[in-house]
């Protein structure tokens, strides 16, 4: 079993900054794909950004260009930086991990899963 924990999410204004982090205590990422999926109220929850093992990237388009994700495989986290965020980007945002070297957007592939952090972007 592992234990995802997400923080970082917040209040931002349009334009503005945040950094998400998905961090699993004690349990080593290297070997893990993590995704990043967001779900606002009523709608399917998406997959926006993904890593893999291999240090492949997946980033959905709504987001190319002003998303980052990395990991620190050292202190066993993942990031996302949101950079120009934008009220549609307002959602709660999820890490999950699956053990494939696959980034998959399906959310049904994900083995294991953050409760979430909210983040709000005004207009």
């Amino acid at each position: 079993q592992i234990e995802l924990t997400e923080s970082g999410g917040g209040l931002v204004q349009a334009g503005g900054s945040l950094r998400l982090s998905c961090a699993a205590p004690g349990r080593a990422f290297s070997n893990l794909a993590i995704g990043w999926f967001r779900q606002a109220p009523g709608q399917e929850r998406v997959l926006v950004c993904g890593i893999n093992r291999r240090e492949g990237f997946y980033y959905a388009e709504s987001v190319k260009g002003r998303f980052a994700i990395s990991r620190d495989n050292v202190q066993n986290v993942v990031y996302l930086q949101m950079n120009w965020l934008k009220p549609e980007d307002t959602a709660t945002y999820y890490c999950a991990a699956e053990n494939d070297s696959a980034i998959y957007t399906a959310a049904q592939r994900y083995d294991y899963w953050g409760k979430g952090t909210q983040v709000t972007v005004s207009s």
